[in-house]
């Protein structure tokens, strides 16, 4: 787990999640990773298919070399590497996260069919990840003082990793942490409402426990909220670096991956949304936080395959800088 992986869409260019993921990559130490696919044609001997796919082709490249430039003006000593694939997006970089810290893209709130048609990357890459997923807003406004992340909770074990996460983030980035629990008044009978607020404002507070002592340097509050789960975390999340929400609530059936809340705030929430998984193997939340994880260098792991089972991906398609070059100088901080 020693990059960070970031989806570039060869149609649009996201810069905000590109300069972000440089950001995540130069914090930790770690090498940065965008990837660019170019999705199969259906329907792949019509001269107008062909020809659609040759100019998505060189669009990528284009999209490559750009971010390429753009890193390199921004932070000199930071190790990059760039990979150009034809194949379905979701796939590849789904594959490629199993070995990443995090994995970051974009959304456009003005395009739903980002969030909820059959082509989207945003949704299955947050589902099945193996690792963290930072979905940025486009346009990304990201001056926040003071430096604030929220965490969505609600006492299921997918929210406990995303606590664990957000606790590890919050010291990494020198920012307060704000536990957040919304409740739904149509769950509450009338008589239940003093019971409810004091479930959510007890929730919280248990979520977090034990955190200040691992991380001394954050500050945490909690906080309890009556209202729909989706309008609430997107209201808490406006003044805030990032919302951070478990993959599957108590919302979601066995089975289903991706819990409704979760839906519902890639395409309501304002600010940049990080999805956790449950650790995988049965790890305990506590052991080992993906945060933690994203500072273990490991320069033996194997190269991820082939999203159409056709062997290993070809090296990268640039570089600036090396894996064995140097990392970042001292000090340096989808579609």
């Amino acid at each position: 787990m020693n990059e960070i992986l970031h989806g570039i869409d060869p149609r649009e260019q996201s810069t905000p999640a590109l300069v972000r993921a440089a950001d995540e990559a130069v914090r930790r130490g770690v090498a940065l990773r965008p990837v660019v696919a170019v999705p199969p044609a259906h329907n792949g001997l019509r001269y107008d298919v062909l020809a659609h796919q040759s100019a998505l082709r060189l669009r990528a490249e284009s999209a490559i070399a750009t971010a390429e430039d753009l890193v390199r003006e921004l932070h000199g000593g930071l190790r990059i590497t760039t990979e150009s694939v034809n194949s379905v997006p979701a796939t590849v970089l789904r594959d490629l996260a199993a070995h990443a810290a995090l994995v970051l893209g974009s959304r456009r709130l003005d395009r739903a069919a980002e969030v909820f048609s059959e082509s989207s990357v945003v949704v299955p890459l947050t589902a099945q990840a193996a690792c963290p997923v930072v979905v940025v807003r486009v346009p990304e406004h990201a001056a926040v003082h003071p430096p604030t992340l929220v965490v969505g909770v609600d006492g299921s074990p997918s929210s406990q990793a995303a606590v664990a996460f957000a606790a590890a983030e919050a010291s990494l980035c020198e920012a307060r942490l704000r536990a957040v629990r919304a409740w739904p008044p149509s769950l509450l009978a009338h008589d239940d409402v003093d019971e409810g607020l004091a479930e959510c404002r007890r929730l919280p507070a248990e979520s977090v426990a034990g955190r200040a002592e691992k991380y001394p340097d954050v500050a945490v509050s909690q906080e309890g909220l009556l209202g729909h789960p989706v309008e609430q975390l997107a209201l808490a999340s406006h003044e805030s670096l990032a919302l951070i929400v478990g993959r599957r609530g108590r919302g979601g059936y066995t089975g289903m991956r991706l819990g409704s809340t979760v839906h519902g705030l890639l395409h309501r929430a304002m600010r940049p949304v990080i999805t956790v998984p449950f650790p995988q193997g049965g790890e305990r939340t506590g052991d080992l936080t993906w945060a933690d994880r994203s500072r273990t260098r490991t320069t033996d792991r194997p190269r991820p395959v082939d999203p159409l089972g056709t062997g290993p991906l070809r090296p990268p398609g640039g570089t600036v800088g090396r894996e064995d070059a140097p990392g970042p100088s001292a000090g340096s901080p989808e579609r």
